[in-house]
């Protein structure tokens, strides 16, 4: 137990990565079923449900990551750029994916949306850190 402590502060950015990585998830897994079940007119169209919840999800996820897990004093523009960036490849293949996973495999839109979401959280802390909000690393450094 003595050791938890020098190893949180050890891998502070690390234990910063993964609770805003549950704050995002937890928002952005939890706005696609509200905006489906609190509109009657997105559950029918779940693809516009889905623009809207990934914007929403973009802009929550880039203040959190910024100034919560990597805290840089780059500006915003450039880095929201390369932050969006990652995330634009992702919703393209979800535009592509879900309606295969709804349309043909039939699996239900939330829980299609899930498992493509998992994918996503897995690849996002090697895209952050070395691209997004490398100048912040070479700072650290």
């Amino acid at each position: 137990m003595r050791r938890l402590p020098a190893l949180l502060a050890r891998h502070e950015k690390q234990v910063r990565f993964l609770v805003a990585a549950g704050v995002n998830t937890a928002f952005g897994l939890s706005i696609y079923p509200v905006l489906l079940l609190s509109f009657a007119a997105l559950n029918r169209h779940y693809l516009l449900a889905l623009a809207i919840a990934q914007l929403l999800s973009l802009s929550f996820a880039f203040a959190v990551y910024k100034l919560g897990v990597f805290r840089t004093q780059a500006g915003i523009i450039g880095e929201f750029g390369r932050f969006a960036s990652f995330y634009l490849f992702h919703y393209a293949a979800n535009w592509i994916a879900l309606p295969v996973l709804v349309e043909a495999a039939g699996i239900p839109p939330i829980i299609a949306q899930v498992g493509f979401s998992l994918v996503l959280m897995a690849s996002s802390w090697f895209w952050h850190s070395r691209i997004t909000f490398k100048s912040r690393e070479k700072i650290d450094e």
